[in-house]
């Protein structure tokens, strides 16, 4: 059995574009990591991507994971989104270049290393612990630029 891992992501931005930070817990049994880290010029979904690839870029080797985000877009995007914008060679529906689409890309490869990825949406401030202390991180992020 592969090591379970539970993780909590999120971030934040202050003016979209504007400073953000991302933030990222990882828990394995009573073992908790607390990340994050921020950027002068960003978007809050670069932040939440971040958040995410930070996160698995930690891990030391190939995990059982519960990944818990409240960004609809990175949820939507890894679910739905990932394996046409790659039959496309990175584009929309539109025709169009994908947005953060190196960031995707980075994702698409730890996930594809990773392999064992739940996925599950948590709604944003509403007192899960996990997700509030994730939102508090990426804050930190903001607030040590």
């Amino acid at each position: 059995m592969r090591n379970p891992v539970i993780i909590y992501t999120d971030g934040a931005c202050r003016g979209n574009p504007g400073p953000g930070g991302w933030g990222a817990v990882l828990q394995h049994g009573e073992n908790l990591l607390e990340l994050y880290g921020g950027e002068t010029e960003t978007t809050n979904n670069r932040m939440e991507l971040t958040a995410v690839i930070k996160a698995l870029e930690a891990l030391k080797y190939p995990c059982d994971i519960q990944l818990y985000s409240d960004s609809k877009y990175v949820l939507q995007g890894i679910s739905e989104w990932l394996a046409n914008w790659k039959k496309r060679g990175w584009r929309t529906a539109a025709k169009k270049p994908v947005q953060n689409v190196e960031l995707w890309q980075q994702l698409d490869a730890l996930v594809e290393q990773q392999g064992n990825i739940q996925w599950h949406w948590v709604k944003g401030h509403s007192g899960d612990p996990g997700n509030e202390l994730a939102d508090q991180l990426a804050n930190k992020g903001i607030d040590e630029l």
